[in-house]
């Protein structure tokens, strides 16, 4: 088994400052770093250090050469990586000490995927494979449809959070997982509630809550709390939950344990400062916060 990510690659500018800028706000930060990051990279890294065989589809600028070989290092399969003109996807992460942050994203490269890239790389998928996608790239849908077509897990983490995306994708998911937030928007937009939505598991994210998953199937809801750390960084917590529910799943879990092994990377996750260099690796997350 394994799991397909068309997912974006991201160098991450993290800012450390002393509250979050109001508008027109200028602030001193007071440490920086820079991080392999967005969203696809993150869950892919996520997802291999939970132990699953990982293929990332995507595409960095001539100046990305390093963000491929980071997650080569990390154990992720880079052959579908495509190198285009357009520079390389970035973000600028402002952090306060309590945790909170503020993100924007310049999309580059990860808005250039070659479809001809997405169809090659999952025609070597399997049925009983995931396909996971996000709302960082171009081809979504494309990729979606084939996965739905090869009987793949289809699975959409709804982030950034766009409606339209969202609906176009959503006759084929198998999966989806937004947060709760997100959700709001989404029930807005459709007039459907999450269990009433067309995808047999649904799951969303509660930050310091845990996360609350749908089955619409047998019509099942169950919450899962999260656990209690002091965090320092939210950045990326949600995209380590992800990688780690979809390889759980991918590595026969039952949906319980998945979750639950998820909540305790998260809770890792935040209280680390960066993105997927400093995801929790099987062995933390086994051993706890």
């Amino acid at each position: 088994m394994a799991i397909w990510n068309l997912g974006s690659i991201n160098a991450d500018m993290v800012y450390a400052v002393p509250h979050l800028p109001a508008p027109g706000e200028t602030l001193a930060a007071v440490r920086y770093q820079k991080f392999l990051g967005g969203k696809g990279a993150n869950m892919s890294v996520a997802a291999a250090r939970a132990a699953a065989h990982v293929h990332h589809l995507g595409a960095v600028g001539p100046d990305g050469g390093w963000a491929v070989e980071r997650l080569l290092e990390y154990g992720v399969d880079t052959r579908h990586i495509a190198q285009v003109d357009t520079a390389t996807g970035h973000a600028i992460v402002m952090v306060e000490p309590g945790g909170e942050n503020q993100i924007v994203i310049y999309p580059g490269a990860n808005r250039e995927i070659p479809q001809s890239l997405v169809q090659a790389a999952l025609s070597e998928a399997g049925a009983g494979d995931t396909l996971l996608i996000q709302n960082e790239t171009n081809a979504q849908a494309l990729a979606a449809r084939i996965g739905r077509d090869l009987g793949l897990r289809v699975c959409y983490a709804a982030a950034p959070f766009d409606a339209d995306a969202v609906c176009e994708v959503l006759p084929f998911l198998d999966f989806l997982i937004l947060n709760a937030v997100e959700a709001a928007q989404l029930q807005q937009a459709t007039g459907l509630t999450p269990e009433a939505l067309p995808v047999r598991d649904v799951i969303v994210t509660l930050g310091a809550q845990g996360a609350r998953h749908f089955d619409t199937n047998t019509g099942e809801t169950r919450d899962y709390p999260a656990l209690k750390v002091v965090a320092v960084d939210s950045t990326g917590a949600g995209d380590t939950f992800t990688g780690y529910v979809l390889a759980g799943l991918d590595r026969g879990m039952p949906m319980a344990q998945a979750i639950a092994q998820a909540l305790r990377a998260a809770a890792i996750m935040v209280t680390r400062h960066g993105t997927a260099d400093v995801i929790p690796d099987l062995k933390d997350v086994q051993a706890g916060p």
